[in-house]
């Protein structure tokens, strides 16, 4: 009987290595021929984890990017990974972290559906993979990613 509950118990913490849960994702319209745009979304994980890749097919390179201020001079750079802190989550948002995607194949039209691909790392170095679908939202679109009328 104690083997079968230390089974079930390794079982559940192996099952729950990162749980992580995506809400919201969206993407930012292009005009014709800009070659990047901003995806955007909310991540969360009762248990804690680390957003490490991110693809899609409808660009040529997707990586994970900081936006900061440095006093009046806005910076972006690419970042490794994405911690995402267990019961807190993280927002990915415009002028914060985000996805970009560049050398985009197609404009981003307002409507469209998007595949992307997240790679998560759970406490434990468990790899989850995450299939988004992210709709392409209008270029007015503001940081929440809700159009208020």
């Amino acid at each position: 009987m104690k083997r079968i509950v230390i089974a079930i118990s390794l079982f559940l913490v192996g099952a729950a290595h990162a749980q992580v849960q995506v809400k919201d994702p969206w993407i930012r319209a292009t005009v014709p021929h800009q070659s990047a745009a901003g995806a955007f979304m909310q991540l969360s994980s009762p248990t804690g984890a680390r957003l490490v890749s991110v693809s899609s097919p409808v660009a040529g390179l997707v990586e994970m990017h900081e936006m900061t201020m440095d006093k009046d001079v806005m910076k972006m750079r690419a970042v490794p990974g994405i911690d995402i802190p267990a019961g807190k989550g993280v927002e990915l948002k415009p002028g914060g972290y985000h996805v970009m995607m560049m050398n985009l194949k197609a404009q981003m039209k307002e409507g469209d559906v998007v595949p992307i691909t997240l790679v998560v790392e759970g406490k434990d170095k468990k790899r989850q993979t995450i299939e988004v679908k992210a709709q392409v939202k209008a270029l007015t679109t503001p940081a929440g990613g809700s159009m208020k009328h």
